[in-house]
């Protein structure tokens, strides 16, 4: 019999079908509460609600952000949910602990003009300087996710026909379309790329550094942080940053709010769906239509 922290890994993995990054993160989490248990000397699966909310006010005394201790309750709550499951708890000792309020932070939005100013601080006489406007197309073009933008691999991207497969948070898989400008970026990005010597593994991934080896999510918080030093762009910028001003901009636009969260891989859009069927006509209609870049060429 599998230890029960080894069981829960399996359980998120597989019953979950939660990413490696989240699964690392609810397991950090839960090693916390772990370690505050054991000098209490409790075990972590016998653990009861005044233990719990001791823990809560013990990270909140901590100074840690509300918005990370909402994180890390969540992280509890979903394992004695799990033990619940498993029949190896009768009662939930989280179900009367409250999260910390947190304030509406709203996300920072590029306007169209600074989106237009970073791609023109682009070197391209540098060697990774298509490469970066193809990202930057892409990233604001399709709202990718950075984990979606560097698993792009070139066997999933349909440039005849406008569209590529992405896969999103849980290994979850869907069709997003390319806007003319991002298939012109990545055309030009491929003869560049057909230039490197290419390391092993990394053949069938769109974006690559220079040595041929599959970018990391660091690089492209680097690459955006220094364009946007670059365009003189003051606001606190983030390669998420992107995704949010696709959204953003395809609502004032007159978008389909329905068809953004398709766009977005939304998990809430599973729902969603038992309403409304959309196609990828329909979303590719909507980029063309609604997004600001294909409307100013």
């Amino acid at each position: 019999m599998l230890p029960i922290l080894d069981e829960y890994h399996l359980y998120l993995k597989l019953e979950k079908a939660l990413s490696n990054n989240t699964i690392e993160a609810y397991e950090s989490d839960l090693h916390k509460l772990k370690i505050y248990l054991q000098d209490a000397h409790i075990q972590l699966e016998s653990a009861e609600l005044a233990h719990l909310r001791d823990f809560i006010i013990e990270i909140s005394s901590l100074g840690i952000h509300p918005r990370s201790q909402a994180r890390i309750l969540s992280s509890v709550k979903s394992f004695y949910h799990f033990l619940i499951y498993k029949n190896l708890r009768d009662n939930d000792p989280t179900e009367l602990l409250e999260s910390p309020k947190i304030g509406l932070r709203l996300p920072e939005v590029l306007a169209l003009e600074e989106i237009d100013n970073i791609i023109k601080a682009i070197d391209l006489s540098k060697k990774e300087g298509q490469r970066n406007k193809a990202i930057i197309e892409v990233l604001y073009g399709s709202g990718l996710r950075v984990s979606e933008l560097i698993g792009l691999q070139l066997s999933k991207i349909y440039l005849d026909q406008g569209y590529m497969l992405v896969e999103g948070k849980g290994s979850k898989q869907r069709l997003v379309p390319l806007s003319p400008q991002s298939i012109t970026q990545i055309m030009l990005w491929k003869m560049d790329r057909n230039e490197l010597k290419i390391q092993k593994g990394s053949h069938d991934y769109l974006f690559l550094n220079r040595r041929g080896s599959i970018l990391t999510r660091d690089m492209i918080f680097k690459i955006v942080k220094d364009l946007c030093n670059m365009a003189g762009i003051k606001k606190t910028i983030s390669p998420h940053t992107f995704r949010h001003s696709f959204a953003t901009h395809l609502l004032e636009n007159g978008a389909n709010l329905r068809a953004i969260q398709q766009l977005l891989g939304h998990e809430s859009i599973t729902t969603t769906e038992l309403y409304t069927h959309i196609d990828m006509q329909f979303l590719r209609k909507t980029i063309l239509e609604c997004h600001p870049m294909n409307q100013s060429k």
